[in-house]
């Protein structure tokens, strides 16, 4: 709804299409509250309230979104405050919503069925297979492909909160590590204009070492609770007995394939062709992807069998959510982007200065480490957002003379987003349908007292070996 108001305005007033972007020189960094705000709010609403988060998180967001709109018109005109929201929705949202929301729909149509005996074996074979696709497919979409599956391998088990925490850290987080479609972060950056192949090469070898040492760790863990006494259920107490694994939905791999199809065509096809809409710059590959996505969702909800979703208990709440939170968030992180482009002479030069050397040369461990630990209790896609404009905002000098600062910060995002429930959006969704299925999840701190004691250690190390 907001989008078309701002769309009205436009059509309503040409002359807004030429206004000028936001000046980051000698904000002040009062500007940034509406977005520590909604970040906030989104961190602890649904802790400390959660009833009134579930019913009027959409309306919060708008305030916090007026908070930043309805000041800067006053003070820098209404071409200003609206030219900066159409960029930010017609160059950035809808791209990112197209693509998630046709992840989720597609994955949400494959139903697994049957069930197979949880061994540690199995067990992190499966969350090894989740790891590869998440990169595929999304991490939203491969968890909300297996972990049902996962959950039923292991209703015969007395101990399974420990699975369900190591799916989180592999399959909603890690494993998205490698391509665009993996994790919000990574696509945003491709928006920006980082090639789509850059992060398998940049990332690889730290994604194989976190993710081989979590499946190493995992595997020892299982075995241990696994060989407990009493740990397994008899045969005849299982509530799933065993049976062999079949799909539903089958079409959509097909639907999947199309989606990781368009998303590189956009990407290495050039034609030159390019639109002026309300003053921002359309190119024609990225109009065709967004269109054949929006196809592939249609498409996808037609040719699904009803049984693959009810299976899956499919429901837009998750991509609803999603939505308007990032309406928000991309409105809100207008003036800080603002001012960390304008470098030491924004609000923000003292991160600047915490992130670069005295010559002015990028620190890539504090990269590494302040985008991590931003990722753990905000939301990872507008933290990478930040520090990726913080080392300068141009995709060319990033992923070349600075593609270890970039590696540093990508990697930040996309792995320390497993370091709380709130890191990113499937923790939360993958904690919840544990619970509907009876298994005990630790709380928010529980959870990160695991976090602390497996993953930290990991970073750490990570950080000798890539980030110095």
């Amino acid at each position: 709804m907001r989008a078309n108001f701002l769309v009205g305005m436009l059509a309503l007033s040409p002359a807004l299409c030429g206004a000028a972007e936001l000046n980051g020189n000698g904000l002040s960094v009062l500007w940034g509250i509406p977005f520590a705000g909604l970040l906030l709010s989104i961190a602890l609403c649904p802790l400390l309230t959660p009833a009134f988060w579930h019913h009027h998180f959409g309306k919060l967001t708008a305030a916090w979104s007026l908070a930043f709109l309805l000041p800067c018109a006053y003070f820098f005109g209404a071409s200003t405050a609206v030219h900066g929201a159409v960029h930010a929705f017609v160059a950035e949202f809808f791209p990112f919503l197209i693509l998630i929301t046709s992840l989720f729909v597609v994955a949400g149509g494959i139903c697994v069925r049957g069930n197979l005996h949880g061994t540690p074996a199995l067990n992190t074979g499966l969350l090894a297979i989740g790891t590869v696709l998440a990169s595929f497919m999304g991490t939203t979409g491969a968890a909300m492909l297996l972990i049902r599956p996962l959950i039923r391998a292991n209703d015969n088990r007395k101990h399974a909160a420990h699975i369900v925490i190591f799916f989180v850290f592999l399959v909603a987080n890690a494993g998205g590590a490698l391509t665009p479609l993996g994790d919000p972060p990574l696509f945003l950056g491709f928006l920006k204009g980082v090639d789509f192949f850059w992060t398998v090469k940049h990332l690889f070898a730290p994604t194989i070492f976190l993710c081989v040492a979590l499946l190493i760790i995992f595997y020892l863990l299982d075995s241990h609770y696994y060989h407990k006494r009493e740990e397994v259920k008899p045969p005849e107490l299982d509530p799933t007995p065993d049976s062999a694994i079949r799909f539903e939905g089958k079409i959509n791999f097909v639907l999947l394939g199309i989606i990781v199809v368009m998303v590189l065509l956009s990407g290495f096809w050039k034609p030159g062709v390019s639109y002026v809409l309300f003053g921002n710059t359309l190119e024609l590959q990225n109009l065709l992807r967004d269109g054949a996505l929006i196809a592939v969702i249609f498409l996808s909800l037609a040719v699904t069998p009803k049984g693959a979703r009810s299976g899956n208990e499919f429901s837009w709440g998750p991509i609803q959510e999603v939505g308007k939170l990032f309406a928000g968030i991309f409105i809100t992180i207008i003036p800080v982007i603002a001012m960390l482009r304008a470098g030491e002479a924004g609000a923000f030069s003292s991160i600047v200065r915490a992130v670069t050397d005295g010559s002015g040369q990028p620190i890539n461990a504090m990269y590494f480490w302040a985008t991590g630990v931003l990722s753990s209790f905000l939301d990872n896609a507008p933290t990478y957002l930040v520090f990726f404009n913080t080392a300068g905002g141009d995709a060319q000098v990033l992923m070349t003379t600075m593609a270890a600062t970039l590696a540093a910060i990508s990697a930040g995002a996309v792995f320390m987003g497993a370091n709380s429930y709130i890191g990113n959006a499937p923790n939360m969704m993958v904690k919840a349908i544990a619970e509907e299925r009876g298994i005990k999840m630790p709380s928010f701190f529980g959870y990160m007292a695991w976090s602390c004691a497996i993953l930290i250690p990991l970073f750490v190390l990570m950080t000798f070996i890539f980030f110095t």
